[in-house]
């Protein structure tokens, strides 16, 4: 029988071993190297460190588990395992008394771990995609169900090879799923199929009614010692991320809100806007007085362009931007092209470099955009669109951004194609559902890049 990687099951061990090597590596770095940690170098110190650490392990340690996390949350995690460390250990010195080194010690310290621990585990997570890429440490999976939901989660897993997923049968009563990959005949088939092959997971993706089925696949599952996991059946439009609570001992599915829509976010996103933007508006006339004395020697017209774009809840507002094209009567009703007449020289260089949106910040500081968010479009767009794209308004949840997620994935620029606009529109939704701080600094990481890179759709 083919192996599934001979020390797949140490890899939590060994990954949680090296995260207990870096915490002792930012403790041994800063007694070393900082003269005034004489009261840190003890040893209750050290033991009530790595103490404190075990609490942390147990709640964070399924990190180097989880087959499908993106690299935001692993930061994110970073983040909630070093403050859950902070309190326990500083907890403990103060109950025992050893709480008499400089709070300055402290701080490198956990600057130290927290540079060491972020990139251990963006690191670690690159190491475990490429091990289950080269076929180790892989999941051997059954899906039950050929329909849409069944579909989606069998594409999903297919995805990318680094989830370490291989799907070794699908299973309907519907004769139409014959047509689909991996199709291995009815549900009747199922136990034979498992008692014959090594499963580890079956994934439901069946419809609640067919309670008899379920309770089948639930007793074959438990007699094979395989995990059983139940997909709901939602349509393929409802991509939101549900929260299972009981009410008495009826589990019910409640819709997760926006996470912009809690306070401490929407304030979190809001400084960070406006601290920004304040600077590089200090700033600005580095760059706005050279740019702007180009952009009058070299075509009639005002320096800034100004057009009413859609913003939060469908305010429209008035969006600024360096003027890249000659003064025209098309400007609020069509889309730049990539040789577009209309453009300057100058403007071209403006849109390629995107020096031409650092007017925006303007838009940010007044709290009409955000750094990061869904690109604003213009009225005449958000009226034509809204009518063709199912859930087009959801981009609208938050402040539209300088940069966004649709953006750094590629789908900037002109939409002469209503699926470029779907897409984008796509990933904006998923932005505003899924919304966190390190997804922002990812996003205007990317963004930056890009920039030096060069994109092919900025024109």
């Amino acid at each position: 029988m083919e192996s599934r990687g001979k020390y797949g099951q140490y890899i939590r061990w060994i990954f949680t071993g090296v995260d207990f090597l870096i915490l002792n590596l930012a403790y041994l770095a800063v007694c070393t190297l900082t003269p005034v940690a004489e009261h840190f170098f003890s040893k209750t110190v050290w033991l009530m460190m790595n103490i404190s650490f075990i609490a942390v392990s147990y709640f964070f340690s399924d990190i180097h588990c989880r087959r499908v996390v993106y690299a935001d949350r692993v930061v994110l995690q970073v983040i909630k395992a070093v403050m859950l460390h902070t309190v326990i250990f500083m907890a403990l010195l103060m109950f025992l008394g050893f709480d008499k080194a400089s709070w300055r010690t402290y701080v490198k310290f956990y600057i130290a771990f927290f540079a060491g621990l972020s990139t251990w585990w963006l690191l670690s997570r690159k190491l475990l995609k490429r091990y289950r890429a080269f076929g180790k440490n892989y999941k051997r999976i059954i899906i039950i169900g050929g329909g849409h939901v069944g579909i989606r989660l069998m594409n999903e897993l297919e995805s990318d090879a680094g989830y370490g997923y291989r799907i070794l049968g699908m299973f309907d009563n519907d004769k139409k799923a014959k047509s689909v990959k991996y199709y291995r005949g009815d549900l009747n088939q199922v136990e034979k199929f498992v008692q014959d092959n090594l499963v580890d997971e079956m994934y439901c993706c069946i419809p609640d009614n067919e309670n008899d089925e379920m309770v089948k696949l639930i007793k074959i599952a438990d007699s094979n010692a395989v995990d059983f996991y139940y997909v709901p059946q939602f349509g393929k439009h409802i991509t939101r991320r549900f929260e299972l609570y009981p009410i008495g001992n009826v589990p019910v599915l409640a819709i997760r809100p926006y996470p912009l829509s809690n306070p401490i976010n929407a304030l979190l996103k809001r400084s960070f806007d406006l601290v920004v933007s304040s600077i590089v508006l200090v700033l600005s006339p580095i760059v706005i007085i050279p740019v702007s004395i180009v952009i009058k020697l070299t075509s009639p017209g005002p320096v800034f362009f100004k057009q009413e774009r859609t913003g939060l809840r469908g305010e429209p507002f008035m969006c600024y931007k360096f003027r890249t094209m000659r003064v025209n009567r098309e400007s609020d009703t069509m889309q730049a092209t990539r040789n577009d007449p209309r453009k300057t020289k100058f403007g071209n260089f403006l849109r390629k470099s995107n020096i031409d949106e650092l007017p925006q910040f303007f838009n940010v500081w007044k709290g009409e955009m955000s750094i990061v968010g869904p690109r604003p479009h213009m009225i005449k767009h958000t009226e034509a669109y809204s009518a063709l794209i199912d859930k087009y308004m959801l981009r609208h949840t938050i402040k539209p951004g300088i940069t966004g997620w649709a953006q750094v994935n590629g789908y900037r620029g002109q939409t002469d194609e209503l699926w470029k606009m779907v897409k984008r529109v796509e990933y904006d939704v998923w932005y505003a559902e899924n919304w966190n701080f390190m997804l922002d600094m990812k996003i205007i990481f990317l963004t930056v890049v890009n920039m030096f890179k060069g994109e092919q759709n900025a024109f």
